[in-house]
């Protein structure tokens, strides 16, 4: 359920219906917008009785949510949810460029990646310390020492940090050393993981599942936000399917029923999605057109010589390229850059 309250409603109104809302044993979760709050109500066994609320002060009307996602459903929050950073906003209106190689390698070859991209205006740095493989004898990333890597990056540059949490056991560090946490395909449905960086402080960057519906994906989200953090980024990386022309399907079908059903920021990732760095320019270019928020791109210095994923990566030339010509059609979707 959803209680909508009034425009004029005081913040001791907005207090007691919370009250109301502990007392009945569920949880409250209060979400402010443009000109009204809203407080949306979970952890019901049954029917909420409307009533409840709607003879208290301050309150406009009681809503009952009837998708399963209820604090990702825009029948609970209409408004596009931003998310502010020091680095920038993610959100309506903007497009957001991630960017950087698969994993952290070395401190020089992150710094030189970071450096480059502050000077064009690009202010998250992506990389992974902790890197799921599918096979045990690659590499695997450089563990806590790349979290110090990617910290000093930050406080040479300035650049935010998007790293990938992997289990329950790393939480605290990646917390500590990331601005967001981004939670992989392999941990979309990982519940225990989700249930852990819903009580974390930081934006959480969700990459659909591999095999995952819409709704799946959403009430992936759904678990987060029911911990607490409602600043959740979905991101759309590829799903399997038959062809065989590309690492995975990126769907970029996807977006449009994302975006209408959920408002959640939504970003893409098409080095994933295709797996050969010649079609992501095209396919970065197409998520703009669809409505996406963001992209996740990978970038290296030199590809060639990446230990993870360089055949999807682009040189330092081609992504320069491609914020080109990003930043010269974003206005034409209503974006800034």
């Amino acid at each position: 359920m959803l209680v909508v309250m009034q425009s004029h409603a005081m913040q001791a109104q907005i207090d007691k219906v919370v009250r109301v809302i502990e007392e009945q044993g569920m949880s409250a979760h209060v979400m402010p917008g443009a000109t009204r709050t809203a407080i949306g109500i979970t952890g019901n066994t049954g029917a909420v009785d409307k009533s409840l609320f709607e003879v208290l002060d301050g309150v406009e009307e009681a809503i009952r949510v009837t998708k399963p996602y209820k604090l990702a459903s825009r029948e609970m929050k209409r408004d596009d949810t931003t998310i502010e950073f020091a680095q920038g906003t993610v959100g309506p209106k903007t497009f957001t460029m991630i960017a950087g190689p698969c994993s952290v390698e070395s401190e020089a070859t992150m710094l030189k990646t970071a450096e480059h991209l502050v000077a064009r205006g690009v202010m998250f740095l992506r990389a992974g310390a902790f890197k799921p493989r599918s096979s045990p004898y690659s590499f695997q990333g450089l563990g806590l020492e790349g979290l110090r890597v990617l910290e000093k990056c930050r406080a040479k540059t300035g650049i935010g940090i998007v790293t990938e949490l992997m289990d329950t056991e790393h939480a605290s560090a990646v917390e500590d050393a990331a601005d967001i946490i981004q939670i992989g395909t392999r941990n979309m449905q990982n519940f225990s993981l989700l249930k852990r960086v819903g009580k974390c402080r930081k934006p959480v960057l969700l990459k659909r599942g591999m095999s995952s519906t819409l709704e799946e994906w959403l009430m992936a989200a759904e678990y987060v936000m029911a911990g607490g953090n409602y600043q959740v980024i979905l991101c759309e990386r590829g799903i399997r399917s038959f062809s065989d022309h590309s690492r995975n399907t990126l769907d970029l079908s996807v977006i449009p029923p994302a975006k209408a059903l959920c408002h959640l920021p939504l970003f893409v990732d098409p080095s994933h999605g295709t797996g050969k760095r010649a079609y992501v320019p095209a396919m970065a270019l197409a998520s703009l057109a669809a409505g996406a928020d963001g992209l996740l791109i990978e970038a290296h210095p030199e590809p060639d010589r990446a230990m993870s994923d360089g055949a999807q990566s682009l040189d330092f030339a081609a992504l320069d390229a491609l914020l080109a010509r990003l930043k010269a059609l974003a206005p034409a979707f209503g974006r800034t850059m």
